[in-house]
């Protein structure tokens, strides 16, 4: 159940295409609430639209929507509406760069394979409670994280500010997760003790109202749960992207008892498939860390989440292009900036174009290493 982010009444569903807290409606489109506060104008008219039967009208006025630190001008509204007609023709790329992403398009393409994405897999492999039944990822973006607990039986719920990002979960990445678009700013329309594992990855840093937001997590999880955040920057080292990151002290201090990781050696930990190492160097350019009863007797990082299923399908790195495929050629000189001296996977590579997660040791290195990659259809 969810509930209203302004009255905290719960939510109920009053047509097919929006819910209620018995004063205001918000719509609902592909299964997705549009909660987020602030944007009312923006949910009336959305409202409008589908109340008039006009489905792509709502969905075109939605996905123009952006954080409100984002400097990218959004697609018209026509083009929104090709959009929002053709998303099943589409491949994942295709609609980032119909819908205006720039450099987050090119971050969450190849998301599956970046080092901090591996860290944050790590993470979980070493942390998440081994019965997980049900899980919420704060600030989600596109799902990437959610379709890895999915794969392996997880119930996954997902919320972010941006509902373009997570209608594209919805569609490529992680279609089976339970999504909703609201503002971790405010307060979070969610039932307190909800969910065995909550988790905020690559986000934290960039979230106002952090002491909130720690608070939020801290309610939603049960008494037995489990919270992690991976990839949070810290403020002492230069990092190459905006927000407002503390250093080690000040996340301590929102998570007393937490367990901290630099960022780096989780990405280690699944590429060697072994136990993290709990460090937390003041150099470190981000940290991870980890709250709840677990946090103090980390996993292998070898289970079903850091590597795919047996069985998958997986291709070569698509970083892979020059030279027959078989050698890095990065997306922008900002990715390469950012990624390359972190990478887990080598500038040149034997892998073969295609194959199948097995237990052979050549496969199992190249999927630790990201060499090989299994992602989703249209890609």
């Amino acid at each position: 159940m969810i509930g209203s982010p302004v009255r905290g009444f719960a939510l109920r569903a009053d047509s097919a295409h929006s819910c209620t807290d018995g004063t205001r409606r918000w719509p609902v489109i592909d299964r997705i609430p549009f909660v987020r506060v602030g944007r009312e104008s923006l949910a009336a008219a959305a409202l409008d639209a589908l109340d008039a039967g006009d489905r792509f009208e709502a969905l075109a006025l939605l996905i123009g929507d952006r954080d409100d630190w984002d400097s990218t001008t959004a697609p018209s509204l026509d083009e929104r509406r090709a959009i929002a007609r053709d998303i099943e023709t589409l491949t994942f790329r295709g609609a980032m760069h119909a819908l205006g992403f720039g450099g987050v398009a090119t971050y969450f393409a190849h998301r599956f394979s970046d080092p901090t994405f591996v860290a944050g897999l790590g993470l979980i492999a070493a942390h998440r409670p081994r019965q997980t039944k049900r899980s919420f990822e704060v600030a989600c973006g596109a799902g990437h994280y959610l379709r890895e607990l999915a794969r392996v039986g997880v119930d996954v719920a997902g919320g972010d500010v941006v509902f373009a990002k997570i209608w594209l979960a919805r569609h490529f990445i992680a279609p089976s997760a339970r999504l909703i678009c609201f503002d971790a700013a405010t307060s979070w329309p969610i039932d307190s003790a909800a969910y065995d594992f909550v988790h905020v990855h690559d986000a934290l840093y960039f979230l106002p109202q952090k002491e909130h937001v720690a608070f939020e997590m801290r309610r939603i999880v049960n008494p037995g749960g489990t919270i992690a955040v991976s990839h949070a920057h810290n403020a002492t080292v230069d990092n190459y992207s905006a927000g407002a990151p503390l250093d080690r002290t000040g996340y301590a201090a929102l998570f007393p008892g937490a367990v901290f990781y630099d960022d780096r050696a989780l990405a280690d930990a699944v590429v060697r498939g072994v136990v993290p190492i709990a460090s937390a160097p003041e150099t470190a350019p981000a940290y991870a860390f980890v709250d709840g009863p677990a946090a103090s007797n980390p996993h292998v990082c070898a289970d079903d989440v850091a590597l795919p299923m047996p069985g998958a399908p997986l291709v070569r790195n698509p970083l892979y292009v020059a030279d027959g495929g078989t050698r890095i050629v990065w997306p922008s000189e900002r990715y390469e900036r950012e990624y390359a001296a972190l990478a887990t996977y080598p500038l040149v590579t034997s892998a073969p174009a295609v194959a199948t997660m097995s237990d052979d040791a050549r496969i199992v290195t190249m999927a630790r290493t990201r060499e090989l990659v299994a992602l989703p259809e249209r890609w």
